[in-house]
């Protein structure tokens, strides 16, 4: 049976030029079952256009050649439809790639999607978890504060400062930090309180963080209905190094001033315009933000895993070779 899909490809993203590398991963695909029409967006604006254009056209499918910030944006789209989501890792950081165990395009792996193609064809369709901060969704995380400043100092990025991600990330947190004092808020969950000067403060749905640097939660689990929340209290330099080293170390949970919760709800007060970041893309927004959880909203089409902890369910419901428009 064939089965339909869009693959919407943002050539700019990311180190490696990816265009002429596009067309093996298409051809896995089609040997696979699938029909592809590939596009090429020419702004953030026209992805979200592509994604909707799909979902009405009941696609099974949506690929994204792309980095998180396209991925994000896909996904806040095809959350609630019945066209799911699949990932050929072309961008920077590839956080929610690595999160399902597919190898990013990079110099020294040039066939990155003509393989992660191949696996996904192998693979299996799953519901995941997509969160919310007001009327955005995001698939990965939401950060306000200290990383958001660093997000939006950094973005956008040309492609030959992409080729130095890491480096060109931790120059700028660097400068981000020698001024930056924190922000007061008031963050709220069930009968929970707390209010301080936060430098940062996290809603997040995986584990990795930072660009994929650190596993900030290793308990995180996509399909569990619960975003994992981290507030970290500071307001100068030398409180910013201190967690920075905290969560290099991954010895966060009894370091003093750091607030760590899961929830499916959670709301965040402060004064002003706040700058934060949605899967990695800069943003302003005025509180109160206020955080949920669309559970089991987005299907994903995942590889044949069958022990990665990003999962409540070990084994995949369904099986390799269904459609990824069917129900679960």
């Amino acid at each position: 049976m064939t089965k339909t899909a869009a693959l919407i490809h943002n050539d700019a993203a990311g180190p490696v030029p990816s265009r002429t590398l596009l067309s093996r991963a298409v051809r896995e695909l089609e040997r696979g079952g699938w029909e592809i029409d590939v596009y090429e967006p020419e702004s953030g604006r026209s992805i979200s256009d592509l994604a909707s254009q799909a979902v009405h056209q009941q696609k099974d499918a949506v690929f994204v050649a792309g980095g998180d910030g396209t991925v994000g944006s896909v996904a806040a789209v095809l959350a609630g439809s019945d066209t799911a989501l699949g990932v050929l890792p072309a961008g920077t950081a590839n956080v929610w790639a690595q999160e399902l165990g597919l190898r990013g395009l990079d110099w020294i792996h040039l066939y990155a999607l003509e393989e992660a193609a191949r696996r996904l064809v192998e693979g299996s369709v799953r519901e995941v978890d997509v969160g919310v901060c007001n009327d955005l969704a995001f698939l990965m995380w939401t950060g306000i504060g200290l990383d958001a400043q660093v997000v939006s100092a950094m973005e956008p990025r040309e492609r030959w400062e992409k080729t130095f991600g890491i480096a060109h990330y931790a120059s700028q947190a660097l400068v981000s930090t020698m001024m930056y004092t924190g922000v007061p808020m008031r963050v709220s969950s069930g009968e929970k309180q707390w209010e301080r000067r936060f430098l940062m403060a996290i809603a997040s749905n995986i584990r990795s963080y930072a660009g994929g640097i650190v596993e900030l939660s290793p308990d995180a689990k996509v399909d569990d209905g619960l975003l994992e929340f981290w507030l970290f209290e500071g307001k100068n330099m030398a409180d910013a190094l201190w967690i920075v080293l905290q969560i290099l170390r991954g010895d966060l949970m009894e370091t003093p001033g750091v607030v760590h919760f899961q929830a499916a709800e959670a709301l965040f007060e402060a004064e002003g315009t706040l700058t934060l970041h949605m899967d990695g893309e800069p943003r302003q927004m005025e509180p109160p933000l206020r955080f949920s959880v669309k559970h089991k909203s987005l299907k994903i089409i995942c590889p044949a895993e069958r022990t990665n902890p990003l999962y409540t369910v070990l084994h995949p419901p369904v099986l390799p070779g269904s459609s990824p428009g069917s129900e679960l």
